[in-house]
């Protein structure tokens, strides 16, 4: 049976400050050079919240905001214990993806409440659960637990775009502002679906641009089809990747539903009618990588089975009569390059007291737990989990909705993640 221990949540509360963030979500958008996120006004509604409980105002907590851009602060609040041992929430990000008003049948920019739902921008990625984490602050400088461990929490800018480095979680590690985390359990607060998240998926995208020869359909022996070049010389180099990177023993440990893959997922030519053959495509995609693969051997390889194709074109299926890829001297050609920067997926750590904390406690709130893995990515886990972190996986918003139109999150399952992360705490502060 479920364990419905509520440790003081306030709903009210919740939905109140999840309202103020989502009404300055517009102005948190990441999309440079055009949309600079302003991370200090969200920031602005942390502190306002937690006032009443700052050591400024005889409280137990102690904040500090960091800005390494104007505008754009990091939030690190700190509930004290008595050893150097901490428990880390870190993730919750204050920065939110674009959003369209004319797509959505309600205001991004504005909360909505339909029975349990909460729309917005934000509502799951990540607002909710900033809102989440400062409500399990209030709760402790309300009523000042005597916990052996630190509880900290992270509140970072800067997580949805990559572009601009050294503004969030990285300036924090590059500055020893996060290193005393090391020394405990840190939650990466910033997934969905309220069981654990113990492997992501490292992304690599690529590119592939196809020359033909420009032909009337007509006449197809007189022409190269570079849509039909680009498709096939993909297809080969993804088919040798598939044979060199097929599914990992340790995939079903993990339960990962999907193994590595690489695929197509981008085709453009330049306009022409339907009765010309195009003479040149570019091909893009992207490969998803289990963790338990390299992506340096992941990359290394891939660019020797694309020198291989490009040496062998001839041997590639035209897929129709007089369909090949060379007109008397003149043969056709790829060229194929990755795309910068690599994603990279991790498997988190099922012997550390952090993962059978969060375990424990997702079964002891929703009865049961079914830790899931995905060949989806996350930024930054790999580097915080290179660094030394004893980094877990959770979040409690939806994954369908994730930078969706009529983006939601539900009220109880927040209050479930709630709940979880409360037993967490009690779990690894015994173990001090």
């Amino acid at each position: 049976m479920a364990d419905n221990t509520d440790y003081g949540w306030d709903e009210a509360a919740f939905v109140s400050l999840l309202d103020k963030l989502i009404g300055v979500a517009e102005q948190c958008q990441n999309k440079p050079p055009t949309m600079i996120p302003q991370e200090s006004l969200v920031g602005n509604h942390i502190e306002e919240t937690l006032k009443p409980y700052l050591e400024a105002n005889g409280g137990p907590l102690k904040m500090e905001r960091i800005e390494y851009a104007k505008g754009r602060n990091n939030v690190i609040v700190t509930y004290p214990g008595t050893t150097d041992k901490v428990i880390s929430f870190v993730g919750s990000h204050m920065d939110v993806v674009v959003a369209s008003p004319d797509a959505w049948s309600v205001d991004p920019f504005k909360m909505s409440r339909v029975g349990d739902k909460l729309y917005g921008r934000g509502t799951t990625d990540c607002l909710g659960h900033v809102a989440l984490i400062t409500q399990l602050l209030v709760h402790l400088g309300k009523t000042k637990p005597a916990l052996k461990a630190s509880v900290v929490a992270v509140f970072i800018a800067n997580e949805e775009n990559s572009e601009i480095e050294g503004v969030g979680v990285d300036g924090l590690v590059k500055n020893g502002k996060i290193s005393h985390l090391k020394n405990g359990w840190m939650y990466w607060v910033d997934s969905a679906d309220k069981h654990p998240c113990i492997g992501t998926g490292t992304a690599i995208s690529w590119e592939l641009k196809a020359t033909g020869q420009l032909g009337h359909s007509g006449l197809p022996h007189k022409a190269m089809n570079a849509i039909i070049l680009g498709y096939e010389a993909a297809t080969e180099i993804a088919n040798k990747f598939h044979e060199k990177f097929p599914a990992h023993e340790k995939e079903a440990e993990y339960g990962f539903a999907c193994p590595s893959s690489m695929k197509i997922t981008v085709l453009e030519h330049p306009p022409g009618a339907v009765n010309q053959i195009p003479g040149s495509c570019t091909v893009q995609g992207d490969i998803r990588v289990v963790p338990f693969y390299s992506s340096d051997d992941v990359v290394k390889a891939v660019r020797g089975f694309a020198d291989e194709v490009a040496q062998n074109l001839l041997s590639l299926p035209g897929r129709g009569p007089k369909f090949g890829y060379q007109v008397g001297d003149n043969k056709g050609a790829i060229t194929f390059k990755f795309h910068d920067g690599i994603y990279n997926g991790i498997a988190c750590n099922l012997n550390s007291p952090g993962f059978h904390a969060i375990n424990d406690a997702t079964k002891a709130v929703l009865g049961e737990s079914k830790p899931y893995s995905i060949t989806g990515s996350l930024p930054l886990v790999y580097e915080l989990q290179q660094e030394g972190f004893d980094l877990q996986v959770c979040g409690f918003g939806l994954t369908a909705v994730y930078h969706g139109i009529d983006e939601y999150c539900n009220i109880s399952d927040m209050k479930q993640g709630y709940q979880i992360i409360n037993k967490v705490i009690a779990s690894l502060d015994a173990q001090c």
